[in-house]
């Protein structure tokens, strides 16, 4: 189950930076004269996903390292 868990929160991270990269695009396609502002709107948001991602990414090993732990630990 928790490696179910695990690939779900691969899988949104993924997502997540994806996300963040349309974002960008998006920023850079305009033709828009004040592009600049969305540019940077773009960056921070992809940091963001990035951060976000990493994070989730995280915890859910942490998270998966505890119960390993302690089932290891009750089957000994």
């Amino acid at each position: 189950m928790v490696g179910m868990l695990q690939i779900i929160t691969y899988l949104l991270a993924f997502y997540l930076v994806l996300k963040g990269i349309e974002i960008l695009y998006i920023a850079l396609a305009s033709n828009n004269d004040k592009r600049g502002g969305m540019v940077f709107f773009g960056i921070v948001v992809l940091m963001i996903c990035i951060f976000a991602a990493a994070s989730f990414i995280k915890i859910q090993d942490e998270q998966a390292e505890s119960v390993s732990a302690k089932a290891n630990t009750e089957i000994n």
